[in-house]
């Protein structure tokens, strides 16, 4: 499914299925996945010169809401996307882990730039060496910091992800599996 220009207007393709005469009939995860793709509410988590950048991203040169992200929300339990942005501290950690439990479900988490990838330049005690290892990661943006453009693409990708995932992913024994390994239930 891609975006098609209708009268200098974006409009999202509508998804396969079968049409005819006054009906289009599709499977419910398609359509799921297309209002959820184009209606991210993201929750972004910044701590550093990522966060700058993100910020670069919804200024009008760059303008996330046209990719259906225009709605910041800094409430975990109103957010479906959490972007972690900056150098995250050992102590910072739980307060990170807390954020994404009080999501509900589905949620999505994008990682922008080296520290919050892989704790960057800072190999120290105090630094959390990537946020995969107290919570799951679907999509990472490298970079030092990631220019505006990438977040884009890293947006892009979480919609491809969305769009195409089943509603029965969230409950495969293969995605319990996985929060089980975080510790989550």
């Amino acid at each position: 499914m891609e975006t098609v220009k209708l009268n200098n207007v974006l409009v999202s393709e509508k998804p396969d299925g079968i049409e005819g005469a006054g009906f289009f009939a599709t499977s419910l995860d398609k359509v799921v996945g297309l209002a959820r793709k184009n209606s991210i509410w993201p929750l972004p988590f910044a701590t550093s010169c990522c966060g700058i950048e993100f910020m670069a991203t919804m200024g009008a040169h760059y303008d996330l809401a046209r990719f259906g992200s225009e709605r910041l929300s800094f409430s975990p339990r109103q957010a479906d996307l959490l972007m972690v942005m900056g150098t995250i501290a050992k102590k910072m950690g739980p307060v990170l882990r807390q954020v994404y439990e009080q999501m509900a479900e589905p949620r999505w988490v994008l990682s922008v730039g080296a520290c919050a990838s892989s704790g960057g330049i800072f190999d120290t005690y105090s630094v959390l060496q990537g946020i995969d290892r107290i919570i799951p990661v679907d999509v990472y943006v490298p970079g030092c910091p990631p220019r505006p453009e990438q977040i884009i693409d890293g947006i892009l990708k979480i919609q491809d992800l969305i769009g195409n995932e089943s509603l029965r992913r969230r409950n495969s024994p293969e995605y319990k599996a996985m929060l089980n390994k975080y510790g989550i239930e």
